[in-house]
């Protein structure tokens, strides 16, 4: 799949989260995505939340697996680990790069980097486990 088709493939299937992300490129075996700014995704003190960082990384892995697989809407994480480096920068949209590591029949993983607009260094690090359902024949 390729931007445009996981962009429509958001739109139309998960639509729960659609408007939140924008897909800015996509390339073999990795997707970089951006958690578009706004007041939801913000905790007290004016910081980027940890669940909206988790989102973007969760998000960013599934399309990456998507854009290797084919439309497998019930591709599900399994496992994820995060790491929260830094303070993001405010206002900016959080930019998510996102490669697939291992692409078996059954289970894929993935890693990304998270990186607030204008920041050189990540704000984040996450590693995603997905299960991927079976083939109908299978």
């Amino acid at each position: 799949m390729n931007r445009e088709t996981l962009t429509e493939f958001l739109k139309t299937e998960f639509r729960q989260v659609a408007g939140m992300f924008a897909i800015d490129d996509v390339g073999r075996d990795r997707v970089t995505v951006r958690l578009l700014h706004d007041e939801r995704h913000l905790r007290p003190g004016g910081t980027v939340s940890g669940p909206a960082m988790f989102a973007l990384a969760d998000v960013s892995v599934y399309l990456a697996i998507l854009s290797m697989v084919g439309p497998k809407a019930l591709s599900v994480t399994t496992n994820c680990s995060i790491d929260f480096m830094r303070k993001p920068a405010s206002g900016v949209d959080l930019v998510c790069q996102a490669r697939i590591l291992k692409l078996g029949r059954a289970l894929a993983v993935g890693d990304c980097l998270i990186y607030s607009e204008g920041m050189e260094n990540p704000v984040a690090r996450a590693s995603l486990t997905y299960s991927i359902p079976p083939a109908p024949d299978s």
